[in-house]
């Protein structure tokens, strides 16, 4: 997994003060999809806040090394027939997670109770860099 970390140093100096003033407007996960990611000798254990969701309404999928969470729930009949002036509460949502183009379906185990969201996710194994070298007669 990659890790995305603010630029932090002791050179505090106008362009961070600019970066700190319009992160939280634009660059701030909006996201109903809060995760814990935990790092263990195995692997990965992503812990992802999904309320209000049923197990058959949250979708995985794997593809080019991106782990793709996405939750939807289908509009209400009743909220079909009403007009809303404003609508906060989101029936979709997706976040996805960069884990690796070793990382196959087969490898990725996920369980979801009370809410939460359990994936582990295998690390990936470096490859072997075979010898480009040829042998002399």
């Amino acid at each position: 997994m990659k890790n995305y970390l603010a630029r932090r140093n002791d050179n505090y100096d106008l362009f961070d003060a600019f970066d700190e003033f319009f992160r939280p407007a634009f660059f701030e996960n909006t996201s109903d999809l809060k995760t814990n990611i935990k790092e263990n000798d195995e692997g990965y254990e992503l812990d992802i806040e999904a309320p209000g969701y049923t197990k058959d309404q949250i979708k995985l999928s794997l593809e080019n090394g991106y782990l793709t969470v996405t939750a939807s729930k289908e509009s209400k009949e009743e909220d079909k027939k009403h007009h809303y002036v404003r609508k906060e509460i989101s029936e979709s949502c997706s976040r996805s997670y960069y884990v690796g183009e070793d990382v196959t379906k087969e490898n990725i185990k996920a369980k979801y109770e009370n809410g939460i969201l359990q994936i582990s996710v295998p690390k990936s194994q470096p490859k072997q860099i075979e010898s480009s070298y040829i042998d002399i007669e």
